[in-house]
């Protein structure tokens, strides 16, 4: 018999399983079910849904220029979507990822902007200035959650506004010319373009960000299932009291779960100042890279490859709905209407599995022979 660690473990270990039954044809019939969705809107407004997803979905290969910026468009949303699902992994819902972004590209530009040192020391510090920003936003919502019971649902929907309005204060305060709406440019030394490679496609904004994201998806793997710290904050998130009468301190590891995730958030932001724009300009409103990652989360299973997948997939239809309006006609919205429709289906599992019932009954329908086995 296993001893009760063992089987802790056990249970512990299960999300790791990425592509079981359960785990992945749910989100592959949302995927299809929202697809249709989008087809029957594209027809009930007098379009064509098949030019329109053949030009959505040509538009990504179309040059290397549109593979290169499919590339880019896809990179923060693998970072958001860790951080959505790091939180959640640990027992949080962290709907902050995006103030956590905003302040990623803040802390990248109070960096580049005001220090002036050699490549080597200046990309990385600038990088690393805006995961620690977006670390600290998400660590004073898990400070408010462990010492005041404040629910992180609600603190961080707030800190998304606040982070925004103090970015904007920041920037128009000393980061910019009197009146530029932007920052002024980054320093060279502190960005993360790769010239070679953005030449090789057709000058695509290419950055050493996707890499950054590749490792973060393996770190995410690493840190939560390979590591002593890992099992604390996954236990703290299973079952808070029993972590605590294990000897865990379950306020400190709220905390620091939130400060990992917010981390993870603001490499997204960093790297749009650093490898995309080049400057942080003053917003009306957020860029919607963090509610995106929310769904990268959800799609993905809150497991690593499926947030990549996922993120590729939101990425891809987001960057081609600028052929499907171009080549077909069909707004752009109608790809956000595809979007919420997948989220939809993804949150409601009994509509799904309702579609998926008359396929699994006859895959799993017993033939004479088994019927007679089983009288036997």
């Amino acid at each position: 018999m296993e001893s009760p660690e063992k089987q802790y473990n056990k249970a512990l270990g299960k999300g790791i399983k990425i592509f079981t039954k359960s785990s992945s044809l749910v989100p592959i019939v949302a995927i299809i079910l929202g697809l249709i969705t989008g087809a029957l809107v594209m027809l009930a407004g007098g379009y064509n849904p098949l030019v329109a997803y053949g030009a959505l979905f040509g538009k990504l290969i179309e040059s290397p220029y549109d593979i290169g910026e499919t590339i880019r468009a896809i990179t923060p949303l693998i970072f958001t979507g860790l951080s959505v699902a790091f939180a959640f992994r640990t027992g949080l819902f962290n709907i902050g990822a995006e103030g956590q972004f905003v302040m990623g590209m803040l802390g990248a530009t109070l960096i580049g902007v005001k220090l002036d040192l050699p490549w080597f020391l200046h990309a990385p510090l600038a990088m690393l200035g805006g995961a620690v920003l977006g670390g600290i936003w998400a660590g004073i919502v898990g400070y408010l959650k462990a010492k005041r019971g404040v629910n992180e649902v609600i603190s961080s929907i707030m800190m998304n506004w606040i982070g925004l309005y103090l970015a904007n204060y920041v920037i128009g305060t000393w980061l910019s010319e009197k009146g530029q709406q932007k920052s002024n440019e980054v320093h060279e030394s502190a960005s993360w373009s790769i010239g070679w490679l953005s030449e090789m496609m057709d000058h695509a904004r290419m950055h050493g960000g996707t890499i950054v994201a590749l490792i973060c998806v393996f770190l995410f793997y690493i840190l939560l299932w390979k590591t002593k710290q890992g099992y604390e904050l996954r236990a703290v998130g299973l079952n808070p009291d029993a972590a605590h009468y294990a000897g865990m301190n379950v306020g400190r590891t709220v905390v620091k779960s939130m400060f990992i995730a917010g981390a993870f958030a603001g490499l997204g932001g960093a790297f749009e100042v650093l490898g995309v724009f080049g400057y942080q300009t003053i917003s009306s409103a957020s860029p919607g890279y963090g509610f995106d990652g929310i769904a990268v989360s959800l799609l993905g299973g809150n497991t690593p490859i499926g947030i990549l997948l996922a993120a590729i997939l939101f990425g891809g239809l987001t960057y081609g709905s600028g052929g499907m309006s171009f080549e077909a006609d069909v707004p752009t919205e109608v790809v956000r209407i595809v979007i919420g429709a997948i989220i939809f289906f993804i949150a409601s599992h009994g509509i799904v599995r309702m579609v998926m019932k008359p396929f699994s009954f006859r895959r799993n329908k017993p033939t004479d022979g088994s019927k007679e086995a089983s009288r036997t």
